[in-house]
Formats: C-alpha cells, sequence, structure tokens
C-alpha cells in the first residue's frame, strides 16, 4: 500500500481510482494529479515507481485535502451558524437546508422518527 497525505490507498486498483480515497480528491482532482505527476492514469499503483510516489506526492500537495479541508468545512458551517443566517440556523437544528422539503422524508438529517400521541375524543 502506497501512503499518500496520511491515507493508504489501496495498491490493486487503477491510480485514479485509488486516489480518490484521500478525502477532497475526486475523479477528476485525480486526473490532474496524474497528469502533473507524469503517471498513466490505468496503471496500477503497485506499478508505480518511487520517483511517480514522490511526483504525486508533491502533486497532492498543492490542494487543500484531508485534515487542512474538514477543519476548513468546519469553521465554514460554524461562521454560518454564529452569523445566524437560514443555512446556519438549519445546520443547529439539524433539518436540511438546500430547499428540500421535510413533510415526508429527510430522515437522514432529522434522525429516527419520534411518534407523538394523538390527543384523546372527549366523550358526551
Amino acid at each position: 500500500m502506497a501512503r499518500i497525505a496520511g491515507v493508504d490507498i489501496p495498491k490493486n486498483k487503477r491510480g485514479v481510482i485509488s486516489l480518490t480515497y484521500i478525502y477532497g480528491v475526486g475523479r477528476s482532482r485525480a486526473k490532474e494529479i496524474l497528469a502533473e505527476a507524469k503517471v498513466e492514469e490505468n496503471t496500477k499503483v503497485q506499478d508505480w515507481t518511487d520517483d511517480q510516489i514522490a511526483g504525486i506526492r508533491d502533486a497532492v500537495g498543492t490542494f487543500t485535502i484531508e485534515g487542512e479541508l474538514r477543519s476548513e468545512t468546519q469553521l465554514n458551517i460554524k461562521r454560518l451558524m454564529d452569523i445566524g443566517c437560514y443555512r446556519g440556523i438549519r445546520h443547529r437544528s439539524g433539518l436540511p437546508l438546500r430547499g428540500q422539503r421535510t413533510k415526508n422524508n429527510s430522515r437522514t438529517r432529522k434522525g429516527r422518527r419520534k411518534t407523538v400521541a394523538n390527543k384523546k375524543k372527549a366523550t358526551k
């Protein structure tokens, strides 16, 4: 297993796919990284030489990834919550914030159902 940016990437997969195991690296960015390091996209990780791995590490270092990206995202969410904008309020209350309806779905954000008992009807 090659270790890039503190992540063990699988050696039996193609380079483009294995680089996506790094947080903040998707398919298009993985292709950019491999092009910058002059490594062929379809080459498996186990076939990379030490020079190629060093080039990939240098190319990955130019992007914001892993812990730095996670903390940046958390700071952005905290900023929204602190200024009290609509998105921040939705984050704070654990509801979806991109305009989705919440009457029926959105169980991922709201959590498990909390059953509320009905009022009993008064007898005459």
